[in-house]
């Protein structure tokens, strides 16, 4: 029998590419990656369902620690949202999903691969690229794609096949993982709707405002509330707070990488919280030129990887220029949930630029005169007047 390694989910989709291609007498190893999208009950269910339709083994690899180690940890040190609104919930997931299954392929010594994305959409691109990169001799299988189906085909072959599991369509895709949830139904198809209320996956139920303390050092989250933990495990209970006041709600717009404007709701509670938090101190502790620099580089880092071009050079070239500049960050940032938002209240730390002795701006200067003032502003006006003079406004 012929090895074969699909990503599988518990989806119509990867079920359909199962079923399909364990009758076509693949030896298929079904593999699900864990990047905080599942609970021990799906898990057990996904081993369950898997083995009715016939694979050979199922595995289910956690892959948060990973996650963390390889992408979200620098998404927070660039602050990271594509088009200033999102945090890359999904896409910076699928990389890492892609570079697991890969590193497994390899361990079984599989020849096949398979996932389920359709041809409609960025996954295909993001997991095929890594595939071929990593492992340019295993052969990459796509049933969805390659015979164009739909999603009311798959659901008549598993049933004619025995299949009766529960993939009834909700109005709603969800799909969740450490770093947000994204949300898509038909409203997100248009230009003009918004997703109502019922549509993100936590509602309104604390309305009190509660304050909590997030600490970084050297730009990671390792404290909150003033209570040490590992990065994984603080994200985590800071979006279990967070998410009763349905914080973190946004619609994405941008440009997808087949070349279409795509359209997708998202709720990302801690996310939000942790880059905007972050942002603020940094913006304490780090020079002027260190923030417009990382912005630009972040920018670029955040384009990249929605992409899938995770494993170019240039992406670990700005992944030690982040770590580099977050030397200085460290200390608390006080924020205060309300319903549907949140509040940066300030900052303390041992690095605080606004701590120096050289003044209070619009206040008081203490480290140069009302001359060296004056002549400062003078020499920095010289450049305006040269062009001033060579091109008159009035012409």
């Amino acid at each position: 029998m012929k090895k074969l390694v699909l990503a599988y989910s518990g989806g119509l989709d990867t079920s359909y590419c199962l079923k399909t291609l364990s009758d076509e007498d693949y030896e298929v190893h079904a593999v699900s990656i864990n990047t905080g999208g599942f609970s021990a009950n799906q898990i057990k269910e996904q081993e369950k369902n898997a083995y009715t339709m016939g694979a050979n083994t199922y595995r289910s690899i956690n892959a948060l620690k990973s996650f963390y180690e390889k992408i979200v940890k620098y998404l927070i040190f660039g602050n990271v949202l594509k088009n200033n609104t999102y945090p890359l919930s999904v896409s910076a997931e699928r990389i890492v999903q892609a570079i697991e299954i890969i590193e497994y392929a390899k361990s079984i010594k599989a020849k096949f691969i398979a996932h389920g994305s359709t041809g409609a959409g960025n996954d295909q691109v993001r997991f095929d690229l890594i595939f071929q990169v990593l492992a340019p001799n295993i052969e990459i299988i796509t049933p969805i794609r390659d015979k164009q189906l739909s999603r009311e085909t798959e659901i008549q072959f598993l049933k004619s096949q025995g299949i009766n599991l529960s993939w009834k369509k909700t109005q709603y895709s969800i799909n969740q993982g450490l770093w947000g949830t994204s949300v898509g139904g038909n409203e997100t198809l248009t230009s003009i709707q918004s997703l109502p209320d019922n549509a993100y996956p936590n509602q309104l139920i604390e309305t009190t405002p509660k304050k909590i303390i997030l600490s970084f050092k050297l730009g990671e989250l390792v404290a909150l509330n003033k209570k040490s933990g590992n990065p994984v495990n603080l994200i985590q209970q800071l979006q279990e707070i967070a998410k009763d006041y349905a914080i973190g709600r946004d619609i994405h717009v941008g440009d997808t990488i087949i070349g279409i404007k795509g359209r997708v709701g998202f709720e990302a509670a801690a996310p939000m919280i942790i880059i905007k938090a972050h942002h603020l101190l940094e913006k304490h502790t780090q020079s002027k030129w260190q923030q417009f620099q990382k912005e630009q580089m972040s920018n670029f880092y955040g384009m990249q990887l929605h992409e899938g071009n995770y494993l170019d050079a240039v992406m670990r070239d700005i992944e030690a220029f982040l770590k580099s500049s977050q030397k200085t960050v460290n200390g608390d940032v006080f924020v205060t949930l309300h319903p549907y938002r949140f509040e940066l209240q300030g900052v303390k730390s041992p690095n605080d630029l606004m701590n120096a002795s050289f003044g209070n701006y619009g206040e008081m200067n203490k480290a140069w005169t009302a001359d060296d003032a004056k002549g400062f502003i003078k020499i920095i006006s010289n450049a305006h007047k040269i062009f001033g003079t060579v091109n008159p406004l009035n012409k």
